[in-house]
């Protein structure tokens, strides 16, 4: 094997068959060969292996998936928020050419090499904090050139995560088409959207009063899934639109947001087996009412969380943090909230070997130390806020952090 991580004290392997909801096993050592987890067994039956790390006295999971993320943008919106904080909305900000136009002007103008190395920085840190795939939105371009130009810098960058990527151009409406939004749901359509297809994975509309209409939205979603793209959508969060039930309608994957859902958007959701994102730091910034995360999973809608990492509405940079925002604000289960940064969050990315931990399976797992003085139990991830930080961290089989710092 290539690598050994022995004597792991705690393992949640994400597959409920291996005990429990998590997959919970203890005193376990996993192997990893050509990418993949290889074998997973006793200490004492361990194969041999070119490097071997001891996992005792840590936590091991699956490495974390965050699933919606802006994380591709330049300049600052600081001052926005102080705005905020005085009291001004954001749909008001956005209409006065703020918000999301104020960081489409900024990245329209930095340079593909600056874009790519503030991108490295912060997906560095996310690998240091155990996530190993990140989705990554465009939609800070929303001009055919700049749009495509972020999904190239997606698909062509050597990262040190995996990168998912959403084309998002139906973010907002520019400037310079606010007085022709017909044109521009049209140049999304006949000529992003084709040229789109072929650098990403999915399709993303923001569906919001002062960004897209049902209609439009509908437009978009359909031809994007025609294309080939898996659909996801913005919805019901500044205000109730039904664009949950018209994503449902369509195929899409996923809905996110959902401060605003009701009781037809939750069975929608329901019967086209929809995955609900919860975006906690959003609602927290933005001060919007709580989602109806209590009816969601009575209703047997699966549940991922998402740190929305975007410079106006979530400048949040750390998952366990927004998973256990979920589980105070949201009242969310501890056990949830985990399957929602691994399993599920998988799920809405369409990575089917990720997410989990088994013979076959994706070779990315993150090891956590529980916080100083508390047992080694998964609680105390969520329990305590913020400041994780993954001792070892494997990706695609590869040791890529060790005693909480990068290798090479």
């Amino acid at each position: 094997m290539e690598l050994l991580i022995s004597n792991v004290s705690l393992l949640l392997t994400m597959d409920p068959s291996a005990g429990g909801k998590l997959g919970e096993i203890r005193g376990v050592s996993i192997a990893f060969d050509g990418g993949k987890v290889a074998w997973i067994g006793s200490a004492g039956e361990a194969p041999d292996a070119d490097r071997v790390v001891d996992g005792s006295g840590l936590i091991g999971m699956p490495g974390l998936v965050d699933c919606h993320t802006h994380s591709l943008f330049a300049g600052s919106r600081a001052d926005e928020f102080r705005r905020r904080l005085g009291g001004v909305d954001y749909t008001e900000i956005l209409e006065q050419g703020g918000g999301i136009l104020s960081t489409v002007a900024a990245t329209r103008s930095a340079s593909s090499s600056t874009l790519a190395s503030i991108l490295r920085e912060r997906l560095e840190e996310r690998l240091l904090q155990g996530v190993t795939t990140v989705e990554i939105k465009s939609g800070y371009g929303l001009d055919v050139e700049t749009e495509l130009r972020m999904l190239r810098i997606l698909s062509e960058g050597e990262w040190p995560v995996e990168v998912s990527r959403t084309f998002l151009g139906a973010h907002a409406i520019p400037k310079e088409w606010r007085h022709d939004r017909d044109g521009y749901v049209k140049l999304v359509l006949d000529e992003m959207l084709p040229a789109a297809a072929k650098l990403a994975d999915q399709v993303d509309v923001y569906c919001d009063r002062g960004a897209f209409t049902v209609d439009e939205s509908e437009e978009i979603l359909t031809k994007g899934i025609a294309l080939g793209l898996s659909g996801r959508i913005h919805a019901e969060q500044i205000e109730h639109t039904g664009a949950t039930e018209m994503a449902a309608r369509v195929g899409a994957l996923s809905a996110d947001h959902l401060e605003r859902l009701d009781d037809r958007g939750i069975q929608a959701m329901a019967d086209a087996g929809m995955v609900a994102v919860l975006l906690p730091g959003a609602r927290l910034y933005l001060r919007d009412p709580n989602p109806p995360v209590a009816e969601l999973v009575e209703a047997g809608v699966d549940i991922a969380i998402a740190t929305d990492f975007n410079p106006g509405s979530s400048p949040v940079r750390d998952l366990l943090a927004c998973a256990t925002l979920a589980c105070v604000e949201f009242r969310l289960s501890i056990e949830d909230a985990l399957i929602g940064v691994t399993r599920n969050a998988a799920r809405v990315l369409g990575r089917e070997s990720v997410g989990w931990l088994g013979v076959g399976s994706a070779g990315d797992m993150a090891l956590f130390a529980p916080p100083a003085g508390e047992p080694t139990e998964y609680a105390t991830l969520i329990q305590y806020m913020g400041g994780h930080r993954a001792r070892v961290v494997v990706q695609n089989g590869r040791l890529v952090v060790d005693n909480g710092s990068l290798v090479g």
